[in-house]
């Protein structure tokens, strides 16, 4: 049997209309590959995803995001998309839940355009963190530290810049993950 480092770990995904495919797919498939049970939350039953600008597959969502519970969770997973990012800042469900992820200690994981809700959520102010370049300007507005690095970890959130960088990006929020869910099993 193969080494499952996030075993009992659970995962939620916070995306919407406009969400990028490959940032949500190959970082689901990354966290299940490592045990992780995942869960894709959105504001309605379906979503549309993209391959740039171009539309591509549609998901079924597993919870609205209405619905959901964050104590029930032990990480969050950010996907980026221009439009699913700026789409989701302004969704006060999902503001919430990365408040109450974060107030908590649990992990973030962001990439690309996914940091808009991390601002929007006002949690950036004295974090180091990364994106995709256009959003240095809005996290240094907000207090943060933005680094034009391939993967940055600070505390407990791990950001990215773009899917050029999802195999650094895995990696490193896989080792977050992991860390998180073995203090959590220890109690």
């Amino acid at each position: 049997m193969a080494d499952l480092p996030l075993k009992g770990i659970r995962v939620a995904i916070l995306a919407t209309d406009g969400v990028e495919k490959i940032e949500l797919t190959l970082p689901r498939l990354s966290l299940e590959e490592a045990g992780a049970d995942t869960a894709l939350l959105a504001p309605k039953p379906q979503i549309q995803s993209m391959n740039h600008d171009e539309k591509d597959d549609r998901f079924a969502v597993d919870m609205l995001l209405k619905d959901a519970q964050p104590e029930e969770f032990d990480a969050v997973m950010l996907p980026g998309g221009a439009l699913n990012a700026d789409k989701l800042r302004m969704d006060t469900d999902a503001r919430d839940i990365v408040q109450q992820i974060d107030a908590a200690g649990r992990p973030i994981a962001a990439i690309c355009h996914a940091p808009w809700l991390l601002v929007s959520a006002k949690l950036v102010k004295g974090r180091r963190l990364t994106s995709f370049y256009t959003l240095q300007d809005d996290i240094r507005c907000a207090g943060g530290q933005w680094e034009d690095q391939e993967v940055i970890v600070d505390k407990n959130w791990v950001t990215s810049r773009k899917p050029d960088d999802i195999p650094a990006f895995n990696r490193e929020m896989r080792a977050l993950f992991a860390k998180a869910g073995s203090r959590a099993v220890k109690g």
